[in-house]
């Protein structure tokens, strides 16, 4: 009786599993391949806590997994994925995964170097997008954040279209099937576009109600490239944030939208960057909110609530890393 009762339970989580993700629309991407619209951010997720919030969002029906070698924590990552194929739960096939090029190896040979370091964390044998974690680069070798003795960061002088070229190598090596950035402002775009062979897929960027990245959102559609949301709920976590910073998700004006809709206030700034075609990656490391945040698909906001929550930008960028601003290639000087 227990082994059959098992084997039914099993049936039906599969069967609730894939159902979950079947409604996880896709976006096709500049070289015809697909990517979920909806996934997990892993940033700020403890060793510790990772593995289990990775198991339990498989479980809720993600299938797309925002990762970085510059998070520390891709092998608990990867101890996941390995458990969940094993188990038969997905298939690699099954899976989109993101990972980042770390600061310390912008130097062109420097890049299939990194993305082998994150191969070997995961355990997979190719990731399904790669991309240029910060247009800036650090001193290679050594710590991923190398100071002075006055623990100033210490900055490379490599540009960002060396890395670039880097990108493309282990892209015709099928290391990655995708090659995109993070953090690059328009005038940055414009120079890999130009100078490179290959145009990026994808431009990850902070993106919430506070920094809608309206301007940047529509070049980067005029140029093919898609654009994917961190920081969606606004970070509230975030390791620099003081007491007295704004909490997008206590702005009274978003709960009240949210109470109208019957939603929560995550799954309300979930919908509204899924509504206009943008790929999220909300973190959490909970399993409730983890199973909460991918139910954003049996609802539409309103085209007022979304004029309303849109007009709340107010070029609020919480991820500002402003210790880098020295740096001659900080994105974050012009308008977007």
């Amino acid at each position: 009786f227990n082994l059959t009762r098992t084997a039914v339970e099993t049936n039906v989580c599969s069967k609730f599993t894939n159902e979950m993700a079947s409604k996880v629309t896709n976006v096709t991407l500049n070289n015809g391949r697909t990517i979920p619209i909806f996934g997990l951010g892993t940033w700020k997720s403890k060793p510790g806590e990772v593995t289990q919030a990775v198991k339990d969002a498989i479980g809720a029906g993600y299938r797309h997994f925002d990762c970085a070698f510059g998070y520390s924590n891709e092998p608990e990552v990867g101890e996941a994925l390995r458990e969940k194929m094993q188990d038969g739960t997905v298939k690699r096939e099954d899976l989109f995964i993101t990972s980042k090029l770390w600061n310390t190896h912008h130097s062109r040979a420097k890049v299939a170097e990194n993305i082998k370091q994150t191969l070997t964390n995961l355990g997979l044998s190719y990731i399904d997008l790669y991309l240029v974690h910060w247009p800036l680069g650090y001193k290679e070798e050594g710590d991923l954040f190398p100071r002075d003795s006055d623990g100033k960061l210490l900055y490379s002088d490599v540009d960002y279209l060396e890395t670039w070229q880097g990108m493309e190598d282990i892209l015709k090596e099928g290391l990655a099937l995708s090659i995109g950035v993070c953090n690059f402002n328009k005038d940055q775009l414009e120079r890999v576009i130009s100078e490179g062979s290959i145009v990026p897929v994808m431009n990850q960027v902070e993106c919430h109600p506070y920094l809608t990245q309206a301007k940047l959102i529509d070049y980067c559609k005029s140029k093919g490239i898609n654009i994917t949301a961190y920081s969606p709920l606004g970070s509230p976590d975030r390791p620099w944030a003081k007491p007295g910073d704004i909490v997008i998700m206590e702005d009274p004006k978003l709960v009240a939208i949210a109470e109208k809709n019957k939603k929560t206030v995550a799954q309300l700034l979930i919908r509204f960057q899924v509504q206009r075609g943008v790929i999220c990656i909300p973190k959490s490391v909970t399993k409730s909110r983890i199973e909460s945040n991918i139910q954003i698909f049996d609802f539409e906001l309103s085209e007022e609530d979304m004029k309303t929550i849109a007009s709340f930008d107010c070029n609020g960028r919480l991820v500002h890393v402003n210790w880098l601003n020295d740096h001659p290639l900080y994105p974050f000087h012009t308008e977007f």
